[in-house]
């Protein structure tokens, strides 16, 4: 087995973890701080989905990156 598949598929797994673990931690505080301040809903949600868009962004590229490892463009 090459070591740039190991890589990739490194790559592809972490940003897909740490996107899971991300998602966790930005809802789980997003429904703790309606729990907190009820009337701050609309706010928060408008900064959660901000942040939501951040943190999926990071699978993509990661998958971009991984593939491109797989297949030895760079």
């Amino acid at each position: 087995m090459s070591f740039a598949v190991l890589a990739g598929g490194i790559m592809i797994a972490f940003g897909a973890l740490g996107a899971g673990i991300g998602n966790g931690l930005l809802f789980s505080h997003y429904l703790d701080g309606i729990a907190r301040q009820p009337e701050a809903q609309g706010n928060l949600f408008g900064q959660s989905m901000i942040s939501l868009g951040l943190i999926e962004a990071m699978p993509v590229i990661s998958i971009a990156f991984g593939i491109l490892v797989l297949f030895g463009l760079i």
